[in-house]
């Protein structure tokens, strides 16, 4: 999955960055100001992604940069200055940020995924939701604090659980309605306030195509910071033989498929990695 970057190691730690000063080989990650339009300034050639570095940008114009993390040696900070000018200048453009599931090095695609969600987080509390003070920045961990009231906001991770229903030797495949991804997926939903993960997969399942399942169980998680969501894996067997009911206002279709009718994942999410393992009678 595109968080698994080994043998290289992923260091989110807050502390470790604190006394960081921002070094001329150091990545900067620049977003587009529009956070629906889910932009990231680089360099894409041929299959491979570039980011801007703390050297190209002009001395006289160095930015506030806000450390994130580090994959090995490799620190990586936000800039929070317009610097549209200049990276434009060395030939950076703003790319969608969906071109990061396809281009390589796979480490620095997974960074700016999570770039991206610290990105959304700053800019989406930038004043306290309790009394409308600026916020500021913890100097003790990640967190902005309201200097007025005391409030702490910490980074927004969104639990959602992916499901692959099983029945028979076919698992539950379907395909969005209203959105741009066309592939197949499997079902999927957030947590609900009050509600274990288990139980989620439950109502989900009924809500989105009106079967009821049995032995769940769990597989593995994934961070996703293209949308600031923790995924949670879960497998489950169709109880009994129901027919689908589909909810059409998610679904565009859904229906169960045989182990040799899907065709190999690129194992980039956990969806693909859930349905490949289905594919090869590993589940």
């Amino acid at each position: 999955m595109i968080q698994d970057i080994a043998p290289k190691h992923f260091y989110n730690e807050f502390t470790k960055g604190k006394n960081v000063t921002p070094g001329e080989a150091d990545i900067v990650f620049y977003f587009s100001e529009d956070l629906k339009k889910k932009q990231i300034f680089g360099r894409a050639e041929d299959g491979t992604i570039r980011f801007p570095r703390v050297a190209d940008i002009p001395s006289p114009a160095r930015p506030r940069l806000v450390y994130l993390f580090s994959i090995d040696e490799q620190h990586f900070f936000l800039c929070i200055d317009d610097i549209k000018m200049f990276l434009e200048a060395f030939q950076f453009s703003a790319l969608p940020l969906s071109y990061l599931r396809e281009l390589k090095p796979q480490d620095l695609a997974f960074a700016g995924s999570i770039a991206w969600q610290l990105n959304v987080w700053y800019q989406s509390n930038r004043f306290c939701g309790r009394c409308g003070e600026f916020t500021r920045y913890s100097e003790t961990e990640r967190a902005l604090v309201c200097p007025r009231c005391g409030n702490i906001i910490y980074p927004r991770i969104n639990p959602a659980v992916i499901i692959g229903v099983i029945r028979g030797g076919s698992i539950l495949v379907s395909r969005y309605a209203g959105r741009s991804y066309k592939g197949i997926a499997l079902l999927a939903g957030f947590c609900e306030i009050g509600e274990t993960a288990e139980q989620t997969v439950q109502r989900e399942v009924m809500e989105e195509v009106g079967i009821h399942v049995k032995n769940i169980r769990y597989y593995k998680s994934q961070p996703w910071g293209f949308e600031s969501d923790l995924l949670l894996g879960f497998y489950c067997e169709a109880d009994g033989d129901e027919d689908l009911t589909v909810d059409h206002s998610e679904l565009a279709k859904a229906r169960f498929v045989r182990r040799d009718e899907l065709e190999e994942g690129n194992g980039l999410t956990l969806t693909s990695e859930m349905i490949e393992r289905f594919r090869k009678g590993e589940v």
